[in-house]
């Protein structure tokens, strides 16, 4: 099997966790984070991610797709760190992201599956509480090339196909895939829109 996760023999769940603050710090470079769509738990479904050395970052487990109304992105070490909330009665597929725990009051930001016939590259549409600013994702997820742009389209994340040397004779599946996030632009939300897209479109 294709080695996925470089360090996960290390214990990993007491190893240091590493801080991605929105908008701190200048000239700071892209992180690459590797997603796994499998939970680390036996017979679980969910995803694990891995940073750019190959250490757990973050996790979701017991997500199946029979259980579609909230799932929680965890850090390495299990703690809550967004819980996303399918929104009852919606039209169209609406969810919105809280922080940690809470599913009440307001919501960090939503996010709904795009059914506007003017932006029909538009797959979801992201509009974050309390601020004019919104993103949306054009791409194809099924496909692994998909990306998440803010209000002047630039892009802030992306999805894209995680390959290896063809002289390796190993390769991944759409199972395993790399989440490339541009500085000022926290991972966990990025993870969360990714998370949002495989419930919505994975099928």
């Amino acid at each position: 099997m294709t080695k996925v996760y470089p360090n996960l023999n290390q214990d990993i769940i007491q190893s240091e966790e590493e801080e991605f603050n929105c908008g701190k710090g200048g000239g700071e470079a892209e992180v690459v984070l590797t997603v796994w769509r499998k939970s680390l738990l036996f017979n679980g479904h969910g995803f694990t991610v891995f940073d750019p050395k190959g250490n757990l970052l973050f996790r979701v487990d017991n997500y199946a797709s029979e259980s579609r109304g909230e799932i929680v992105l965890m850090d390495a070490n299990g703690k809550p760190l967004l819980t996303i909330k399918r929104k009852r009665l919606s039209l169209s597929e609406h969810w919105l992201v809280y922080t940690g725990e809470c599913t009440t009051g307001q919501p960090l930001f939503s996010v709904r599956k795009n059914i506007a016939p003017l932006h029909k590259k538009h797959l979801l549409e992201i509009t974050t509480t309390g601020r004019a600013s919104r993103l949306h994702v054009e791409g194809s997820y099924t496909r692994r090339c998909c990306s998440i742009l803010d209000d002047t389209c630039r892009e802030v994340a992306a999805v894209k196909c995680k390959e290896l040397p063809s002289s390796s004779g190993a390769a991944f599946g759409r199972d395993v895939f790399r989440l490339v996030v541009e500085p000022g632009f926290d991972p966990a939300r990025a993870m969360a829109i990714v998370i949002l897209l495989d419930q919505i479109f994975k099928r």
